[in-house]
């Protein structure tokens, strides 16, 4: 499969066997071997080099998620030559991230050296879908869709904001609806799962989210903001962090915009010992993130 992905990668089966260090003849009866067990052409060949076929695309994809597996799996067997000896393999939304999650993980971790964390983050529905698949031991999601077959506890509630200058329009309001602002230019978080989350809004609004640009630092994004770039919509505790940079915070009034945070897994009695300990430190006292 490596040598599959790197041919495919490079575009050619002579590049492909230059990565690898491998005669071009053996790179050409392995992938023909591969052709024949699976029964299907993977690969179309002409001058210019390669191109995968759809049964092609198709290992391609599989590939790269079992080579991916494979990596972790050895990451964490290293792990217990090293002294750790246990992972615990947590998913998060954008919410869970910006302020419930860094004090309550920076506690557990220096109170149990043994242990590490996975930390991903995700939107909620590929969440509860890796936890159901086994991909992770525990995950922390902004609503009860999608939640049928796992566990749950309430942990935090979740109130998104708009974030805007000092001179916008809105700034002088005490709330606003969503959809009064769906159709100003937005500055986003780049690949956050917050960002899937509003899309999926606008959409039932038969809207769709215009950003000007999407960044990863709230530092920069409050920037673009207070230069009149756009608006950004943000859980509070991180709106709340620009105000001093001379920034409004406007909560959004519409229901789904106070958002509950759930605590999920597949069985809370059947997690590992180390998972179990992480599970009861998030369970401690409901909080409001603010």
């Amino acid at each position: 499969m490596r040598l599959f992905l790197t041919v495919v990668e490079r575009g050619s089966l002579t590049k492909g066997a230059e990565s690898m260090n491998l005669a071009l003849a053996s790179v050409s009866e392995r992938i023909s071997g591969m052709e024949s067990s699976l029964g299907a052409q993977l690969l179309e060949r002409n001058r210019r080099g390669v191109t995968t076929t759809p049964a092609g695309d198709a290992l391609v994809r599989h590939a790269r998620l079992i080579l991916d597996q494979v990596e972790q799996m050895r990451g964490e067997l290293r792990s217990y030559g090293t002294g750790l000896r246990g992972r615990i393999r947590l998913w998060s939304n954008t919410a869970g991230l910006a302020a419930f999650l860094p004090p309550r993980l920076g506690r557990f971790l220096v109170a149990y050296p043994d242990l590490s964390i996975d930390l991903y983050e995700r939107p909620s529905a590929e969440i509860t879908r890796a936890i159901l698949e086994g991909r992770a031991d525990l995950g922390i999601v902004a609503y009860n869709t999608g939640l049928a077959g796992l566990q749950t506890h309430v942990i935090a509630q979740d109130q998104l904001v708009a974030v805007v200058s000092e001179t916008h329009r809105i700034s002088d309001q005490q709330s606003i609806a969503f959809a009064d602002v769906v159709g100003e230019p937005f500055v986003g978080v780049a690949d956050a799962a917050l960002e899937a989350y509003l899309g999926e809004r606008a959409a039932r609004l038969g809207r769709q989210i215009y950003y000007r640009i999407q960044l990863r630092r709230i530092e920069n994004i409050a920037m673009m903001i207070e230069s009149g770039v756009g608006i950004a919509i943000l859980p509070e505790a991180s709106g709340k962090d620009m105000r001093h940079l001379g920034l409004t915070i406007v909560p959004l009034r519409d229901s789904w915009a106070l958002r509950q945070l759930h605590l999920c897994a597949r069985d809370f009695s059947a997690l590992t010992p180390h998972a179990g300990l992480l599970a009861q430190q998030l369970m401690e006292p409901k909080v409001v993130i603010s």
